[in-house]
């Protein structure tokens, strides 16, 4: 019998530390009517004691327990991050290790903003060839990506992470996708250069460790191509809401009028934990389940 993907618990977890716009005019020449009238940021999230495997870690142990899930059921363990605790091991195995979930392949997926929705696209496929469940999540701690000192970027990150459970069922629920990617114009936003060290190597480094972005090219990118895309995916569907990777609220409002679909269905959050790019979307997903304004399992576009 033919099995899909269907997402039967969210989960979230946010720092407790919270970084006020007010907070950030004292360390910066920015103020909050600056970022608020840019971004729709108020304030974000920042660790103090914790790693992104940290935080991914809590997400799949409130995930397991909402469904009394013994960890050894896991078939896979996905974490979309840009921001691992090291480049080997992968944050997913510290989670599959410090879960016990024996029996689940772990591993990372870089893709930024997008990195959510690419894992929960693999995961699915995972599902269809013959998984029967497991953990999506996505997890960053941006905080150390960050030049605290350039108020272009230090104003519009935040730390955070949220993941859905996913299992086999007879129903199609993820109804239709359209990934895309756009690599001539990669270089808009770089972070984690690591400069090569070797006596042998003799290039000049030309990269910084520390995010740096064109946010026109960015801002341009998302009107542009995102309501595009969104267009050919929902042209035939009668939308409820919409979750969107939560960068700027300026974004958001310019798509909606594009694609000339109310404001009100597309959902927010970046005024309380500013962009927390791989983690934005299943943290806005986690609050909209956990307020009742979405119930899974009730056929909700």
């Amino acid at each position: 019998m033919e099995q899909f993907g269907t997402i039967t618990a969210t989960a979230s977890v946010l720092p407790e530390k919270i970084i006020t716009n007010d907070d950030l005019s004292k360390m910066m020449d920015t103020s909050d009517e600056w970022i608020s009238s840019r971004t729709g940021i108020k304030q974000r999230r920042c660790v103090t004691d914790q790693e992104t495997s940290d935080l991914c870690y809590l997400v799949a142990e409130k995930l397991i327990k909402k469904k009394n899930i013994d960890p050894t059921e896991l078939d896979f363990i996905l974490v979309a991050t840009m921001s691992p605790d090291f480049t080997t091991p992968s944050v997913a195995v510290q989670v599959q290790g410090k879960l016990g979930a024996t029996n689940a392949i772990a591993f990372d997926l870089s893709a930024a903003c997008s990195g959510f929705v690419y894992a929960l696209s693999m995961a699915e496929k995972m599902i269809r060839c013959g998984s029967n469940k497991g953990l999506v999540i996505g997890g960053e701690t941006l905080s150390k990506l960050i030049d605290w000192s350039d108020r272009s970027t230090a104003v519009l990150f935040g730390d955070g992470a949220g993941g859905v459970l996913l299992e086999a069922g007879t129903e199609q629920k993820i109804i239709a996708e359209h990934l895309e990617a756009d690599g001539t114009r990669g270089s808009s936003l770089t972070a984690g250069y690591h400069s090569n060290g070797s006596p042998v190597y003799v290039k000049d480094a030309k990269g910084s460790f520390y995010l740096s972005m064109i946010g026109r090219d960015i801002f341009d990118f998302a009107v542009r191509d995102v309501a595009k895309n969104i267009k050919d995916i929902t042209q035939n569907v009668s939308v409820d809401y919409l979750l969107l990777h939560q960068a700027n609220l300026r974004i958001i409002e310019k798509i909606a009028r594009k694609v000339k679909i109310p404001q009100e269905k597309f959902l927010t959050n970046m005024d309380k934990y500013g962009n927390t790019s791989a983690a934005s979307i299943p943290i806005l997903l986690d609050e909209a389940v956990a307020s009742g304004q979405i119930t899974l399992g009730k056929n909700k576009k």
